[in-house]
């Protein structure tokens, strides 16, 4: 038993060094490439809305994995009523692979949900998890994409760096429970 808790510690502590090497290859190589319409690629960082998402050079990956998610239908139906009063606010960063997974997802079931976009605060930020006006101060921010539930202005908790099952299980959890825990909470 104490053998498997030493090899799951170790993957627990392995594991984000993976992310964070994976997502400066990717951002090595984004920055110093062009897209396919000689466009340079630049990186979102501060407060921004969801539109600058849909543009070139961030619309490429933004639309393929909106367009690739099938959202659980069976959740979902159990999420519409629970999204009342929410707040969400997300930092994110354009250069992270775990952000172009997951914010197109996130959109998506905001989509689907008829959430008001004026309840959700879209933070870019620097390889180095900063922004222009530091909005990250006091955020306790470990990885991105991070997204922050708030009611009443009041955090109740957040998704880090990934979902522990599927975007809307994990909100349908933290909405409904107190138990959710993110991989860094220990």
């Amino acid at each position: 038993m104490k053998k498997n808790s030493k090899i799951i510690l170790a993957l627990i502590i392995i594991s984000p060094i993976f992310w964070i090497f994976q997502d400066l290859i990717m951002f090595s190589n984004s920055k110093t490439t062009e897209n396919t319409e000689s466009e340079e690629y630049t990186d979102i960082i501060g407060l921004f809305n969801r539109e600058e998402l849909l543009n070139n050079p961030h619309a490429e990956w933004f639309n393929q994995n909106y367009s690739d998610y099938n959202l659980d239908q069976e959740t979902l139906s159990k999420l519409k009523p629970l999204f009342k009063d929410i707040e969400i606010t997300v930092f994110m960063g354009t250069w992270c692979s775990d952000s172009r997974k997951e914010i197109p997802v996130f959109y998506k079931l905001i989509d689907k949900l008829n959430f008001s976009e004026n309840s959700i605060e879209l933070i870019g930020m620097t390889l180095e998890k900063t922004t222009p006006d530091s909005l990250e101060l006091n955020q306790n921010l470990i990885n991105v994409p991070t997204f922050i539930f708030k009611k009443g202005g009041k955090e109740i908790n957040r998704i880090v760096e990934f979902p522990l099952e599927t975007i809307e299980k994990d909100i349908l959890e933290i909405l409904t429970t107190n138990n959710y825990q993110n991989p860094y909470d220990f």
